[in-house]
């Protein structure tokens, strides 16, 4: 009797210990392929078409028009980004002030089906085999849902793990990525599709505050599909392995919830405001972020050197000095920052000490692309595979911002040297460009004089 206790005890303490492993064995994350959008050229916004778009509202003012024109000249965007089409085609005319919801859900599925036909194609994966199915589109919530219509496109499975995200902004797809991440931990052997767009065209501004209209020269469209998964014995075709995340959301401050936000105008024109708070309230976020990440991403060397340092300045007698700043390329190989705009890329470089070269995949996104959103991080991926910088074993940190007010990171490890030109194909050998100076300003400089 003895004995066959002994032995059922040693059993089940196998199986327990077998169970264990298996769900330790099954916890990482990888990113098997992912697929940005390019647009038709006959989307394309240059300079000539932006300033029908512009003229063409008849809101605008000559002091209006000076503004967007600085706004521009500044903004780093280049005369090949995308638009969607409701918008080129009333190029500022009166039914700009209605779009209809045909139009928008035309502008997703136009995004939508594209790379999740590359996505299927390139991978060798059916959609049936997919278990999880993320969506995020932030200014758009259609009933049946985004997310209904994929599945009703590729006839997924009827047990499929479905979420539909709306409202998280420019941040939408690391929070794609980390409920990927938290069901893998619960379930083992899983396939997982994250689409990440934006609705553009149902959210032109055509009114004339300032803190509205800006956001009309800053988003451009995009999108991106990306397939994940835990099974390890796929991992031997993943591009990367997902190390960690981390989430900051300042949400309790009336300041930084306000400083982004969908909302009417005095005319009761609905819009998207940036207020002038938005700047610090990035900056709060961005370091409650770093103050985390950085344990999580940095040798131990380097946080005992950023310790004894700061220690060493603040007994330091002859004052305070420089403040001692974090050496993150000690952990990290290569920076994907979310390109929201000139200032946004700067102010990051600024705080991380970051070089031109780490800056240029950013800059040269924003300067093709735009901002495209949430769908903005995978762009600025692509331009690094596309330049063959990744290589196996290192390590890219992806940071973001979006409305609420969030910060998002995680830091991937890549897999096996990457090269693949993806969306930069046609274009890639001409990036950098020896300038990023737009046209806007010898086009329509004559705004000034009036």
């Amino acid at each position: 009797m003895d004995l066959f206790l002994i032995t059922m005890a040693l059993l089940l303490s196998s199986l327990l210990l077998k169970k264990l492993y298996e769900q330790w064995r099954n916890q990482d994350c990888y990113i098997l392929d992912y697929t940005c959008f390019k647009p038709s050229d006959d989307r394309k916004l240059d300079t000539d078409l932006c300033g029908e778009i512009v003229l063409g509202n008849k809101n605008l003012g000559i002091n209006e028009y000076k503004f967007l024109l600085k706004i521009m000249i500044g903004s780093g965007i280049g005369e090949h980004s995308y638009g969607p089409r409701n918008i080129i085609s009333a190029r500022g005319a009166e039914n700009e002030l209605s779009p209809s919801l045909p139009d928008a859900i035309a502008e997703m599925d136009e995004c939508f089906y594209p790379i999740l036909d590359e996505l299927f194609s390139k991978s060798g994966i059916s959609p049936s085999h997919i278990d999880v199915l993320v969506v995020n589109v932030s200014m758009l919530s259609p009933s049946p849902s985004l997310s209904s219509r994929i599945i009703n496109r590729y006839k997924m499975r009827e047990d499929i793990k479905v979420y539909n995200l709306s409202g998280m902004g420019c941040s939408a797809s690391l929070i794609s990525i980390d409920i990927v991440r938290k069901i893998f931990k619960c379930h083992a052997m899983m396939l997982a599709v994250v689409v990440t767009s934006e609705s553009i065209g149902p959210n032109w501004y055509p009114g004339n505050e300032k803190s509205m209209v800006i956001a009309n020269c800053l988003f451009r469209s995009g999108g991106c599909s990306i397939l994940l998964t835990n099974n390890p014995e796929l991992k031997h075709r993943a591009k990367f392995r997902l190390k960690c995340m981390v989430r900051t959301h300042l949400g309790a401050s009336d300041e930084a919830y306000g400083c982004a936000m969908q909302r009417e105008d005095g005319a009761g024109l609905v819009g998207f405001h940036l207020s002038k708070g938005l700047p610090k309230a990035a900056a709060e976020a961005f370091f409650e972020n770093l103050r985390m990440l950085a344990p999580r991403v940095l040798p131990i060397k380097e946080l005992v050197r950023y310790l004894v340092s700061t220690l060493v300045q603040k007994n330091d007698s002859c004052g305070a000095g420089e403040p001692v700043q974090v050496n993150f390329k000690a952990g990290v190989d290569h920076f994907c920052l979310h390109p929201g705009g000139t200032a946004v890329i700067n102010g990051v470089g600024r705080s991380l000490g970051l070089s031109q070269h780490d800056l240029e995949p950013a800059r040269m996104t924003l300067h093709r692309f735009g901002n495209t959103s949430a769908s903005s991080l995978w762009y600025v991926l692509g331009y690094m595979e596309a330049k063959r910088r990744l290589r196996k074993r290192d390590s890219v940190l992806m940071i973001s911002f979006g409305s609420g007010f969030k910060c998002n990171s995680c830091l991937w490890e890549v897999v096996r040297n990457l090269e693949d030109r993806n969306v930069w194909e046609d274009c890639i050998d001409g990036y950098p460009p020896e300038t990023l100076v737009n046209p806007y300003l010898e086009k329509y400089g004559w705004i000034n004089d009036l």
